[in-house]
């Protein structure tokens, strides 16, 4: 169905192709994980396949790309609409409507469908994805797991025989997630759709790939296998793979399953070994990544040196709370989407907000920035009613990391923005383009950042918050984007923060990290809090929001691979 043949792509300055050497065939009906670090050159893979590269993205493509025996080279990607498929890896940038359902059927629109036909789709498409009571909203009043499923839907609604995703989950709750796997899932066996497939989060889709694409790093030919083979030479791979290269099992697993069968000599081991893990760390106590590749000694350092080059600390003193808010409401275009909130963040806290997509993340943290108005309650941050304090008095209180990066980015280089940054900051000159290259080594300065994989601009908006060293730090999905190395970079710099009196808080469906790093959990639905507590006692008891490591090795209370790790040692 899709055929490579020595593809090469250079891009317009660069001296080196960004991929090169691809040789290889995708089979008609199967699904096609891309894997490897941020900024090796997925994206631009999966963009030869729909034509966006070059036609749209410009650079050199030598060698040849064909889809159904169609030439990507010779037909543009409107040409191959009705074949080909695509969301990129921000939603925003596809729709074209405003609503929901004219969204889902735009697309069928262009192909000259039947209206039968594309009223029937458009309703198949909303019971799959569980659209069917946001038919009727506007896009833009959608949380961004919500735009994601929209964008998801409207390249399924055509039918097309080649589905190409870019981080198809990476907004999405683990149970929305599960659902549009199965849904590509059941594309694939029963349809023969062929999917082509990046993403990061390897413990979502591991299992659902038939095999597995490795871009092992910039311009290195990439290894193609089984998921198997492929996990057991990549750099980058889930906890549950992470522990069975630990435990020395072969095969390694995939699923939680498969390593639950084989757990029980572990848990003998680890039993004999003595007093279990604490059930959560306090908000001053060290935790350590169980991500599998760690950062080096070199890179921790600059880190901190990074972090630490700047004019006094910002921190809050430990005797006061950071953030209060006492029944917060907010009623946003007739819609709910706050109730009776009521919670408090300590200096040195770090706390997760986790739910479903639409359950009032966002909305918390932009009212904690002042971004949003309370309908009913209030909300401080060191004292301060946030909508009502001047922006540039506020920004030395709390920072936001937002959703979509490119809300923060405005200039026309990476080196302009941390210099604004160090500027806005009154931080030592260099302590923004410090922290970006310990979070991402490799980002050029001269990059437009318009230019730059989602997880650089990830680590750039990141680098442009952190060089503030706000009391508070908002973070909304901070991971999407990021390989495992770069998270857990990104886990050590907040560890360093929280250590110094900073309160963080982060709205993520990344379990995986707020196992890592929180100390608390906070679920919310439906714009309420349904669940407060440490970290190990919320998500241990739910079989949404538990990491891989708690599942395999329940009821033990065990989170993360490096607490096997060191038990062992």
């Amino acid at each position: 169905m899709i055929h490579f043949e020595e593809v090469s792509v250079t891009y317009e300055g660069h001296a080196t192709p960004t991929i090169q050497q691809v040789q290889l065939t995708v089979p008609e009906g199967e699904l096609v994980l891309l894997v490897g670090p941020s900024g090796v050159g997925k994206s631009t893979l999966l963009g030869t396949v729909s034509g966006l590269v070059p036609h749209f993205t410009g650079g050199t493509l030598r060698g040849r790309v064909t889809v159904d025996g169609r030439d990507t080279r010779t037909h543009k990607p409107r040409e191959l609409a009705d074949l080909v498929g695509t969301v990129g890896q921000d939603p925003l940038a596809h729709f074209v409507t405003d609503t929901v359902e004219d969204e889902l059927a735009y697309g069928m629109e262009s192909l000259g469908l039947a209206p039968h036909v594309m009223r029937r789709r458009v309703e198949e498409t909303l019971d799959l994805l569980g659209l069917a009571d946001l038919r009727d909203r506007p896009i833009a009043t959608l949380s961004g797991g919500q735009q994601q499923r929209v964008a998801i839907g409207s390249v399924l609604t055509p039918h097309p025989k080649v589905l190409v995703l870019d981080e198809p989950t990476s907004a999405l709750d683990p149970a929305a997630a599960e659902e549009v796997l199965s849904v590509l899932q059941r594309l694939v066996h029963d349809l023969g759709t062929t999917v082509l497939m990046a993403e990061h989060r390897l413990e979502r889709v591991i299992q659902y790939a038939d095999r597995v694409l490795l871009l092992p790093s910039p311009s290195t030919p990439p290894v193609l296998g089984t998921p198997a083979e492929i996990m057991a030479i990549s750099p980058v791979h889930p906890p549950v793979v992470t522990l069975g290269r630990l435990a020395g099992w072969d095969p390694l697993p995939l699923s939680v399953r498969d390593a639950r069968r084989r757990a029980t000599d572990l848990r003998s081991r680890l039993a004999s070994k003595g007093p279990q893990p604490p059930t959560a760390p306090g908000p001053h106590e060290e935790t350590r990544t169980s991500e599998p590749t760690r950062p080096a000694p070199e890179i921790t350092s600059r880190l901190r040196a990074a972090l630490r080059r700047r004019r006094g600390t910002k921190a809050t003193p430990a005797a006061t709370a950071t953030a209060t808010v006492t029944g917060l409401g907010v009623r946003r275009a007739r819609i709910d989407a706050l109730r009776h909130i009521t919670l408090t963040v300590t200096p040195g806290e770090t706390l997760a907000l986790m739910g479903r997509n639409g359950a009032g993340k966002s909305t918390l943290l932009n009212t904690l920035v002042g971004m949003v108005e309370p309908t009913t309650g209030t909300v401080t941050v060191n004292g301060r009613t946030p909508h009502r304090t001047p922006p540039r008095e506020l920004i030395r209180e709390v920072g936001l990391v937002p959703q979509e990066p490119r809300d923060l980015l405005y200039a026309d280089t990476v080196e302009a923005e941390c210099a604004a940054a160090d500027a806005d900051a009154e931080a030592t000159p260099g302590t923004c383009r410090d922290l970006v290259s310990a979070l991402l080594p490799g980002v050029p300065d001269d990059t437009h950042p318009r230019d730059l994989s989602e997880g650089q601009r990830l680590a750039l908006a990141l680098a442009i918050v952190l060089t503030g060293r706000p009391p508070l730090l908002l973070l909304d999905e901070p991971t999407r984007g990021l390989d495992y190395a770069a998270k857990a970079r990104l886990a050590d710099i907040l560890r360093d923060l929280a250590a110094e009196g900073h309160a963080i808080v982060l709205a993520t469906h990344d379990v995986e990290l707020a196992a890592e790093i929180a100390h608390r959990v906070v679920i919310l639905a439906d714009g309420e809090v349904v669940a407060d507590g440490p970290t190990a006692d919320v998500v241990v008891s739910s079989p949404s929001y538990a990491p891989q490591v708690s599942k395999i090795l329940a009821p033990d209370p065990w989170l993360t691979v490096t607490q096997v790790r060191e038990a062992l040692a």
